[in-house]
This record gives structure tokens, C-alpha cells and sequence, in this order.
């Protein structure tokens, strides 16, 4: 059996997900906007759950999101998909972590996974007094 290795040109033809899985959930009918499409600002809610699931782990307690950059919707998502957010640690400042998320959808009704949006979020690292505190090295 032969190896086969992969290249930039197999990558752009078969895209896959960057980082780690963080978050899965189903795009329901409650959660679409007047056109019928899963509304903007629920898949965002999701973006930010699934970057704080990293940040947490990293910081090694609690953080809060304090910038969204560079936001992209790429392609709707229908009703009934599965959204998965793949998250992955692009930088850590001394109290700040910047962490890339994707997301990505398989409709229902065809198994083709897509990539439908990505952001760049911050999340700060605080006490439980609320106040900024140190990302442990």
C-alpha cells in the first residue's frame, strides 16, 4: 500500500477544519432570521461559547470575550444542520488570548461538511473579583 502525501492543491479540494473540535450542536427552527437562514448573531453566540471552552482551559479559570476581529459569514446555514466550531490558540498575551474559531456545517440532507463563518476572538483571563489576572505560563 502506498502513502500518499498531501498537498496545497489537496487541501484547497478537500478544506478541513483548523484546531480542535470545542463545540456541536443542531441549527434549529427558533434560531432562524426572516429569510429562513440560521440567524448571524446565534452563530456568533456559538463561536464565543466555543472559544471560551479553550480560553478556560488555558487561562485555567475563568475569562470574558472583550474583541471580536475580523468576522467573516462565508455561506448561510439551513435549518437542521450540524454546526460544528473548531477552535484553535493563535496567541497568549499576559493576561489576553486570542483564538481563532471556525465554523463549519453539514446540512441534513447532504453530508458535504462546509465552512460557514470565522472570527478572531480575545478573551481576558479575571479573578474572581472580575479583575484581569495573569494567563499561567
Amino acid at each position: 500500500m502506498t502513502q500518499e502525501k498531501n498537498t496545497a492543491a489537496d487541501h484547497e479540494q478537500d478544506p478541513q477544519p483548523v484546531g480542535e473540535l470545542c463545540l456541536q450542536t443542531i441549527a434549529m427552527p427558533a434560531n432562524t432570521n426572516a429569510m429562513g437562514d440560521i440567524f448571524g448573531g446565534w452563530l456568533v453566540a456559538q463561536m464565543d461559547l466555543a472559544g471560551s471552552v479553550l480560553a478556560t482551559r488555558v487561562a485555567e479559570g475563568r475569562v470574558v470575550t472583550v474583541a471580536i476581529d475580523r468576522m467573516m459569514f462565508i455561506a448561510p446555514v439551513s435549518v437542521g444542520s450540524l454546526v460544528s466550531c473548531y477552535t484553535k490558540l493563535i496567541k497568549i498575551g499576559r493576561t489576553s488570548l486570542q483564538i481563532l474559531v471556525e465554523v463549519w456545517a453539514t446540512p441534513a440532507i447532504a453530508p458535504q461538511r462546509v465552512k460557514v463563518t470565522e472570527g478572531l476572538f480575545t478573551f481576558v483571563a479575571i479573578d474572581e473579583n472580575r479583575r484581569t489576572r495573569a494567563v499561567p505560563k
